[in-house]
């Protein structure tokens, strides 16, 4: 049976789990910007709105150290990063959005090779997601397959009640240890859901644009969409799934640091070789690889998109481009 918890007690829970020495990551007003970020207390939780960036920092930060080096008079040392040392986290008030694009990352970073840093983070990691209220012209969950209360990637869940407070519903067994640790804050019940939010672009055919996709790697349309795209970045650093990233050797002769940071195909040398050639040296081959990977690549590779929809790349493009709008193109050409 699914239990409840007052807005209060949410709070008392982050305090008690602070206490604790764990790590919680939730919505926090940062100037005039909301962000995922590291609570001090439970005042700073701000559900109001979604925030800027995803929460996939929680796993996959923007950069990190994955090793140092230090030469003196007897040699170079080389220490690693001790994935161990990762705190136990909790993440909590993630969007569906947000929270979905977690097993999608997950496939990646465990196929050909066990990536220690990310998977130490999400093994210590326990989510709870947050059904939304609000939708804006930039969101399509639903359109490709989510929904503002889908509990894909949550531990625990939680939705609003219209008379306040929250129905929480276990999902995982990592969501029942965190909810009978703490047992005493919530209550039991079911509660009236507040209304969801509506995201005005409802579900598209996804296997139709996939096929569209397959049969028409050259087709105007790539040049189309790229004559404004500035190659910024701004989607892909944004993107719940994204996963792009460099490694580089940072410092100089006597220390310094191999460092692991965010990428983008969107960028002009991402595919640029040591030989100087770039098969991806125009920004429409840039962005039709942007496009395929999310809804082709991926999902010949993982049988998953790519993409929940959470709108960010549309509300942060500098030139105005919205991929739900060329997915509703693609959807509404004839599959040749």
């Amino acid at each position: 049976m699914p239990k409840t918890i007052t807005e209060q007690n949410l709070l008392r829970l982050i305090d008690t789990l602070v206490n604790e020495g764990k790590r919680v990551i939730g919505p926090k007003a940062a100037g005039t910007m909301t962000l995922y970020e590291p609570l001090a207390n439970g005042e700073e939780l701000n559900l109001g709105e979604l925030p800027r960036r995803s929460a996939k920092e929680a796993f996959f930060p923007l950069c990190e150290t994955i090793l140092t080096y230090e030469r003196d008079r007897e040699g170079v040392r080389v220490s690693d990063v001790d994935p161990g040392a990762i705190p136990e986290t909790v993440l909590l008030g993630a969007r569906p959005c947000d929270v979905a694009a977690a097993p999608i990352l997950d496939s990646v970073f465990s196929w050909d090779y066990q990536d220690e840093f990310y998977l130490s983070r999400r093994g210590k990691t326990t989510i709870i997601g947050l059904a939304c209220a609000r939708a804006d012209d930039a969101c399509f969950c639903t359109a490709v397959g989510l929904s503002p209360n889908d509990t894909k990637g949550s531990d625990l869940f939680l939705t609003p009640l219209t008379g306040g407070g929250y129905r929480c519903d276990v999902i995982t067994d990592k969501g029942m240890a965190l909810l009978t640790a703490h047992g005493g804050l919530f209550a039991e019940g079911d509660g009236t859901p507040a209304p969801l939010a509506e995201p005005a672009l409802g579900k598209l055919d996804l296997e139709k644009i996939k096929q569209w996709l397959d049969n028409h790697f050259e087709d105007p349309l790539w040049e189309e969409i790229a004559e404004r795209c500035a190659g910024c970045g701004a989607c892909a650093f944004l993107c719940p799934a994204c996963h792009c990233f460099d490694i580089n050797d940072e410092g100089g002769e006597k220390k310094g640091a191999r460092r692991k940071s965010w990428d983008a195909c969107g960028f002009g040398k991402f595919t640029n070789h040591a030989s100087g050639h770039n098969p991806r040296d125009v920004q429409p081959q840039r962005y039709r690889n942007r496009i395929m990977h999310k809804f082709t690549y991926y999902v010949d590779k993982f049988d998953q998109r790519l993409c929940t929809g959470c709108g960010r790349c549309i509300r942060a493009c500098p030139v105005g481009i919205d991929v739900a709008a060329v997915l509703e193109e693609i959807n509404s050409k004839s599959v040749e």
